[in-house]
């Protein structure tokens, strides 16, 4: 029996930000002015974020800032959230200077910056921890990534698979050995046994085999009939989603720099109320998601769980958003020796130091701090039962 979950494109309105003017903001380098440049320039009201994905809670922080009116409340009149549905590669539009800001895993922005000579800053680490898996059927015979070599791995592309390279690098295995099979985003390759092992990410396809009937015994599928390897207790864990500015224009361009610590307050108040409210930031976003132009349409109760599992990614007890010397050293070095099914290594040098800075992301907690937001805490998981669909 084939199993299916259903997948597809829903029809809406663009997301769009109200125009409001700050008159605190009306000459950066003034006394009441914010953000984390110095002297008389024009500060940026108008900034775009490229995201990597279509509209999910994944990215919650970041419509929450939008609809609670965080944006606005840091001088901006509008912040363009830009979605992908893999169309875009995220630090391509942010090279091109098609967007200000974008949300893209650090090792395929490691990649992108060596193979093209490009500069990027991570200016904002908002993922601490590596939130993809690798599942298996109990009778593969895969419970490690030691049973990796001459298997059907499943993954995405995209870089979404370097992580699995870098763990097996990280054993001593030949990754020569194994056959990557592009899977779609959906857990139907592994439902159908079409690879050996399937890639999942913790706030998204994990969910989506939970809520799968499972045919021989109508009921829902459950963690006990599947082997899972999280990369987070390997040697391949590599840092995910964060955020990235242009480097250039950060050392050149004032307004730029400004515009960067401004934005990150947002961001920050927007994923503080992420943590505290999950329930209430998963339903903006689903409701964003069911009226976007492009969106898968999963159901409310995935949407939690999924913001639920990304606030665990994020909360791990360190500052929001400062980027940890040894976690980026890690990413580094599993990039280093990550080498594909091909022979192809994804670097072969170590990034620049510009390709990282608290600068930012640091002013911009201090600057909250001072004005009474509490930036401290940690996060409470919730339960959520899934459901069959996610709906």
């Amino acid at each position: 029996m084939r199993h299916s979950i259903r997948r597809g494109l829903a029809l809406a309105s663009t997301v769009a930000v109200a125009a409001l003017a700050l008159a605190a903001c009306s000459a950066s380098g003034s006394p009441d002015s914010t953000g984390g440049a110095e002297g008389d320039f024009e500060p940026l009201t108008d900034i775009s974020l490229q995201l990597q994905w279509l509209p999910q809670a994944q990215f919650a922080g970041y419509y929450v800032a939008q609809e609670k009116g965080y944006f606005e409340e840091e001088g901006f009149d509008n912040v363009d959230i830009v979605p992908s549905g893999g169309d875009i590669v995220p630090q391509d539009a942010l090279v091109a200077g098609d967007v200000d800001f974008a949300v893209a895993w650090v090792p395929k922005v490691l990649g992108t910056l060596e193979a093209s000579g490009v500069e990027l800053t991570d200016i904002a680490q908002v993922f601490q921890k590596s939130g993809t898996l690798q599942v298996a059927w109990k009778d593969s015979g895969i419970s490690d990534v030691a049973d990796f070599e001459g298997k059907r791995i499943g993954s995405w592309g995209f870089g979404n698979e370097w992580e699995i390279f870098a763990a097996m690098a990280a054993e001593g295995l030949d990754s020569t050995s194994v056959s990557i099979t592009t899977q779609d985003f959906s857990m139907n390759a592994l439902l159908d046994r079409d690879v050996d092992a399937a890639q999942a990410m913790t706030y998204n396809e994990w969910a989506q085999i939970l809520e799968v009937v499972n045919p021989e015994t109508g009921e829902l599928y459950t963690s006990e009939d599947f082997d899972v390897i999280s990369y987070e207790d390997t040697e391949g864990a590599m840092l995910q989603d964060a955020l990235w500015a242009d480097t250039q224009r950060l050392a050149d361009d004032p307004a730029y720099a400004d515009a960067a610590v401004r934005f990150l307050k947002a961001v920050t108040k927007g994923w503080l109320f992420a943590r505290d409210n999950p329930e209430e930031a998963a339903e903006i976003v689903y409701d964003i998601a069911s009226n976007a132009e492009a969106a898968f349409p999963v159901g409310p109760v995935h949407q939690l769980w999924q913001m639920n599992e990304v606030n665990k990614l994020i909360w791990t007890g360190a500052d929001f958003g400062v980027i940890d010397q040894a976690a980026w050293d890690k990413t580094v070095e599993g990039a280093l020796a990550a080498v594909n099914q091909d022979g192809l290594n994804l670097i072969t040098a170590e990034p620049s130091d510009t390709a990282f800075s608290n600068e930012y992301i640091e002013k911009a907690l201090a600057e909250l701090a001072d004005e009474g937001v509490d930036v401290s805490g940690e996060y409470t998981p919730i339960e959520v039962a899934l459901t069959e669909g996610g709906q």
